[in-house]
C-alpha cells in the first residue's frame, strides 16, 4: 500500500489516470482468467502488474526522473503487448499489431539508451562525447534489446513448445507463399502421412520483420536525439522521452 501511495505522490494526474485505469483492467482480466482456468494468462496479468511498478522502482533506485510522456508510453506498451496482444489475441486479429509494438519498442529502447549515455556525457569533465556517438549508442542499444528479445522468442518456441514467432506463412522452394493455413500434411521416408493442425512455422519472416521495424523505431529516435544535441531549443520533443538525474 505504501508503494502505491508513493507512486501516486510522484505522478501527475494524467500518469495516475493511466496507471489506475489500466491496472484495474488488468485485475479484472486476471479474475476472468482465473475463472476460465487459464493459468498462463493469469501469470501474464501478474507479470504486467509487476512491470507497471518498474518505472517507480527505477526512479527510487537510481534517483532519476521519468518524463510523464515516457512513463505513460511504457505503461501503455506493457498493456498493449501482454493484455491486448497475448490475452485478447490482438496479434492475430490485427496482422500489423506485432510490428507496431516492435516499432514502438525500438523507439522507447533507443530513448532509454540515449538517456543513459546522455547522463554520462553530462557528467564527463575531461571530454565530451560527440552527438553522433551518443546517437549511435542509442541506436545500437535499441537494436541489442530487439535482438535479445528475438533470442527469447526462439528459445521459448524451441525449449518450451510455445509459438511466440507467429509466422503464418510458409515459403515453398518454388517461390510461392501460402497463407491462412488450417493444417499441414507431412510425409515421412516410408510415405507415412502425418496431419499437423495449424501450419508449418519457420519463424524467419516474423523475426526479420520484427528486427526491421525495431530498426525503424530506433533510427527515428536516434535522428531526433542527434538533432536535439545540436539544437536543444528546436527539438524539445526529445525532452519528453529523456530520463534525467534527480536534483
Amino acid at each position: 500500500m505504501s508503494r502505491i501511495k508513493k507512486i501516486i505522490a510522484d505522478s501527475d494526474k494524467l500518469s495516475l489516470f493511466f496507471y489506475v485505469i489500466l491496472r484495474l483492467i488488468i485485475v479484472i482480466s486476471l479474475i476472468n482468467q482465473l475463472f476460465v482456468g487459464n493459468m498462463e494468462n493469469v501469470f501474464l496479468c501478474i507479470l504486467s502488474l509487476i512491470l507497471f511498478m518498474l518505472p517507480a522502482f527505477i526512479k527510487k533506485k537510481f534517483k532519476v526522473v521519468f518524463p510523464n510522456v515516457l512513463e505513460i508510453s511504457i505503461i501503455l506498451f506493457i498493456f498493449a503487448a501482454e493484455i491486448l496482444g497475448t490475452i485478447n489475441n490482438f496479434y492475430n486479429i490485427f496482422p500489423r499489431f506485432d510490428e507496431l509494438l516492435h516499432t514502438v519498442n525500438g523507439f522507447l529502447a533507443a530513448s532509454v539508451g540515449f538517456s543513459l549515455i546522455y547522463l554520462l556525457n553530462e557528467n564527463l569533465k575531461e571530454f565530451k562525447l560527440s552527438s553522433f556517438f551518443v546517437s549511435l549508442f542509442a541506436f545500437c542499444f535499441s537494436m541489442t534489446i530487439g535482438i535479445m528479445w528475438e533470442f527469447f522468442e526462439y528459445s521459448a518456441d524451441n525449449l518450451l513448445d510455445k509459438n511466440t514467432q507467429k509466422d503464418t506463412t510458409v515459403y515453398e522452394l518454388k517461390g510461392a507463399f501460402i497463407d491462412d493455413i488450417d493444417y499441414t500434411l507431412v510425409y515421412g521416408k516410408d510415405d507415412e502421412m502425418v496431419k499437423i493442425d495449424g501450419y508449418l512455422d519457420i519463424g524467419l519472416h516474423d523475426t526479420m520483420s520484427d528486427l526491421i521495424v525495431n530498426f525503424i523505431g530506433a533510427f527515428i529516435y536516434s535522428i531526433f536525439g542527434y538533432l536535439y544535441m545540436k539544437n536543444k531549443d528546436k527539438y524539445k520533443v526529445v525532452d519528453k522521452f529523456l530520463i534525467r538525474r534527480l536534483n
